[in-house]
């Protein structure tokens, strides 16, 4: 990696600064006195706040918070609370019996059942490609082969398709026999549908077979056979189906469209797409998603969130551009609007004398948790304790803090991206390259500069919808040379929204301008309504304000872009999930 002079910046969205942020609640979470794992939940609304143990502590929570940690580093750099990460990397490899599966542990404090939880699978295969992706660990692939052979080893195999007949699976065997012969398989999209997304990757990074072969039948059981999602692309809501569970039914599209665009197979996309435009008129068009159909509608998750945002990208990625900006509005607000900062409202303890190890901590909370993501919020609130459905049960998850983390990677790694020679600028975030610097100077101004490194044979950026193209303006220099180009000319543009620059210099500096967008729109969350005023592609106010620590309302904007000094991290090698 190439590191520059500090220099002015515009002082806008760094998708590289929110993941420093987020550093500090993955490493703080551990819990010290209970062999270093992570409390996985945490009440901010209770006084004094506190962060609690629960099942999803071991596979699950370690599993998302070893890819957090591997995709924030990526990143930025930052090497802080090595130690922590090792002994979560250490922790995670413990929990794997001699069958290959990894298993929840016992906690002296609660009477959880040791056992191989499917939805817990998904997190530690996951976590397993990135370690390995990062380091080249041979042991880390020699866990990833056996728990790959593990999960094959036990799926239920029809002739066309296989599945998981439990959510949780015991040593010896599947705690009902009766259940695997009436094929009584519970909830397809969070126990084998969601697991197509790491062992697609896994098998593309590793080439092992059995990862491809789990991702074609688990595939072909969610789409033909499980009933999950209707024959108009929604969500089947029934209660044996969790209710419309929305995090696990967009993170099984999430895999399926990953897995479509891996086999060129034109259906499974259309498919994807057509349950996809369902979920987004259940969601605001800043990023806020119900928790499922019923109970839970209320309470958006952060992983719900991210889901949305990866299945948006690789749809724009197989010729769906609009899902660009789809995407960028929500990596623009609530993805990091539910990035918890300020802490000022939330009370807790300077000492331990009131924590029971094992099971609750008060000490620091508010310190310890600066960083996370929501795990359920309101449109307008960061904490949701509405009227309708459970009403407030918590305001932090570990798997949010993960899936959080992974959102803006998702975000950071796509908004420049390259494909035979042509460098594309996907989304109007300020992001350094090996090829070209992004300066993004919204909201405030309708500009963005990008300023060239290397030769381009063609270079692409997209132009919001909302800013049209007559006056859009382009300024080109290198050297004493200056030109310039309008949106108004016919070959400027392709794919609908993108702005065709065509070859480029080393040292090129390119502003493009366009008109911002000031508009109102009423926005529709499971039978509420909120009035969100924009500025670009940014909310800039929410009515109804928010009680608890409301969202969107701080939002400071000006006519010039504020300036800072730094610089952007650029690598030579990236990781591409």
């Amino acid at each position: 990696m190439e590191r520059f002079n500090p220099k002015l910046i515009p002082d806008t969205l760094l998708l590289e600064d929110r993941a420093r942020h987020v550093l500090n609640v993955i490493i703080r979470i551990a819990d010290d006195d209970h062999g270093g794992i992570p409390f996985f939940s945490a009440n901010l609304m209770e006084k004094p706040a506190y962060m609690r143990h629960g099942d999803w502590d071991y596979g699950s929570s370690h599993g998302r918070l070893v890819d957090a940690l591997v995709l924030a580093r990526h990143m930025t750099g930052v090497t802080d609370g090595l130690e922590v990460e090792e002994r979560y990397r250490q922790n995670l490899l413990s929990f794997f019996k001699e069958d290959g599966l990894s298993y929840r542990q016992k906690n002296p404090k609660t009477k959880w059942e040791p056992n191989a939880n499917m939805i817990d699978q998904r997190a530690v295969i996951l976590a397993l490609t990135s370690w390995y992706m990062a380091t080249g660990d041979r042991k880390v692939k020699e866990a990833a082969d056996k728990h790959v052979a593990a999960l094959k080893r036990i799926a239920v195999k029809e002739r066309d398709v296989w599945y998981y007949s439990n959510s949780e699976y015991k040593e010896g065997g599947w705690p009902s026999a009766n259940a695997v012969q009436l094929r009584l398989a519970p909830d397809p999209a969070a126990f084998c549908g969601r697991l197509v997304m790491p062992l697609l990757k896994y098998y593309e990074v590793t080439g092992n077979g059995d990862a491809l072969e789990l991702c074609e039948f688990f595939s072909a059981m969610i789409v033909h056979r499980s009933g999950v999602f209707n024959p108009d692309g929604s969500f089947n809501d029934s209660l044996a189906y969790r209710s419309g569970h929305f995090h696990t039914r967009i993170g099984t599209l999430d895999a399926l469209a990953r897995f479509g665009y891996h086999t060129h197979d034109a259906s499974l996309i259309h498919f994807v797409k057509k349950s996809y435009d369902w979920a987004l008129t259940w969601c605001t068009s800043f990023g806020w998603t119900p928790g499922d159909m019923h109970e839970q509608a209320y309470e958006h998750e952060t992983c719900s969130l991210v889901d949305l945002i990866a299945t948006g990208i690789t749809l724009a990625r197989c010729g769906y551009t609009e899902y660009w900006s789809t995407v960028e509005r929500f990596l623009r607000n609530h993805l990091t609007e539910s990035q918890l900062l300020d802490l000022s409202w939330v009370e807790d303890l300077d000492d331990t004398s009131c924590d029971d190890t094992g099971l609750k901590s008060y000490f620091h909370v508010a310190e310890r948790t600066r960083g996370a993501f929501a795990g359920y919020s309101a449109p307008n609130d960061f904490c949701c304790d509405v009227a309708n459905g459970r009403g407030h049960t918590s305001d932090l998850q570990t798997c949010c803090i993960g899936s959080g983390t992974r959102g803006l990677f998702m975000g950071w790694s796509n908004t420049v991206t390259e494909q035979n020679g042509t460098v594309s600028v996907n989304f109007l975030l300020s992001r350094g390259s090996q090829w070209l610097d992004v300066h993004s100077y919204l909201p405030h101004e309708g500009k963005v500069v990008l300023e060239v490194r290397r030769p381009l044979k063609r270079l692409l950026v997209r132009i919001p919808d909302w800013a049209g193209y007559a006056k859009v303006e382009v300024r080109r220099e290198i050297g004493d040379d200056v030109r310039y180009q309008s949106g108004k000319e016919p070959s400027m543009w392709v794919k609908q929204r993108f702005l065709v620059l065509g070859e480029a210099g080393e040292g090129e500096r390119i502003t493009v301008t366009f008109p911002l967008s000031h508009r109102q729109t009423v926005e529709k969350a499971v039978g509420q309504e909120f009035i969100a005023k924009w500025r670009g592609d940014d909310v800039i106010h929410l009515s109804p304000e928010g009680v608890h620590h409301p969202f969107y309302n701080n939002r400071k904007v000006f006519d010039q872009a504020p300036m800072r000094e730094g610089d952007y991290r650029r690598l030579e090698r990236e990781l591409y999930w």
